[in-house]
């Protein structure tokens, strides 16, 4: 598994790809080697002119690719049902769902259109949604992957914060960061858990890039930000040359997860250098809190109340 690059992508021709945030960093990423392995890959984002701009370029890149761009903001439960509607109605079923999009440590709190706290709104119940209201057509999948991306951030100040999921008593950026990638990973088991007791058919799994150089470090840490670099700016700035590896390296957890004979049902990826920063893919460390299977099972239950969305089956 060591030596495992892009160049060990099994075919995927004819595999049905949905990626969210595929028009930049790690989502793009993700789109160009897929659509390079033969995959029929769905980009998407919720910025139109970024959206057509990446999906050029993996064209260009990928002459003959079958590769398209569509609207999705994960922080607009709205926009979730209608995209999912109008991918019912072109594709009969999903083969691989890459759960990518997300937003970093913003210094104030946002909120999204469903006014969730931005963070776990878009990184996870937007997620949680969005995988919901396509279950059907991942049902009709072949070797139905879902792979969600999480965060070394999930052991570090991590917990579901029941009493105030969404930070109104008191945002910490970093801490509700951890705890939206926290619900990513017990989210990706709680997915495998039910697929095997409601025969879905699903193979789910989690990955994470180590320290790889994003816009996903600016952009969130500029939200209301007075344009001024922060201290995470400069501190990415300090670290970055020595502990950081590049979008495309940290891609390859992803694909791993995503289309490696090896990965295993419930399995965690991520870099096997120093911090799993950066380096090789491997198995990754998975927090104490990701392996409880209560919380995992509450956490569920509670997205479903704040989602609307319906999962046939029981726990």
């Amino acid at each position: 598994m060591s030596a495992w690059t892009t160049h060990d992508i099994p075919p995927q021709q004819g595999r049905k790809v949905v990626i969210t945030g595929a028009t930049g960093g790690l989502g793009y990423e993700t789109a160009l080697a897929l659509a390079q392995a033969g995959a029929d890959v769905l980009m998407t984002g919720r910025n139109e002119a970024k959206g057509k701009d990446a999906l050029s370029r993996v064209q260009a890149e990928v002459p003959g690719a079958v590769v398209r761009y569509a609207h999705l903001d994960l922080a607009d439960l709205a926009s979730v049902e209608a995209f999912a509607g109008q991918l019912a109605g072109e594709w009969e079923g999903i083969d691989l769902l890459v759960n990518n999009a997300g937003v970093m440590t913003p210094p104030t709190r946002h909120e999204t259109a469903d006014g969730f706290e931005l963070q776990f709104g878009t990184n996870y119940l937007g997620h949680f949604a969005l995988t919901g209201r396509l279950l059907p057509m991942l049902r009709k999948g072949s070797r139905t992957r879902v792979v969600n991306l999480s965060s070394g951030a999930h052991r570090i100040q991590a917990a579901i914060h029941f009493d105030d999921l969404q930070w109104q008593k008191r945002y910490r950026p970093w801490a509700a960061y951890a705890q939206s990638k926290l619900a990513m990973i017990l989210f990706a088991f709680e997915l495998q858990r039910r697929s095997d007791a409601n025969g879905w058919g699903l193979l789910s799994n989690a990955a994470h890039p180590g320290y790889a150089l994003t816009d996903l470090q600016t952009s969130g840490p500029r939200l209301g930000h007075d344009g001024r670099p922060s201290w995470l700016d400069w501190l990415g700035r300090l670290l970055a040359p020595v502990l950081s590896q590049s979008a495309a390296q940290g891609t390859l957890p992803t694909l791993f997860a995503a289309t490696a004979p090896d990965a295993k049902p419930g399995g965690y990826y991520g870099p096997q250098g120093l911090f799993e920063l950066k380096g090789a893919v491997g198995e990754a460390r998975i927090g104490r809190h990701a392996r409880d299977t209560a919380v995992a099972s509450r956490l569920w239950d509670v997205s479903r109340e704040l989602t609307g969305v319906g999962w046939p089956g029981g726990a």
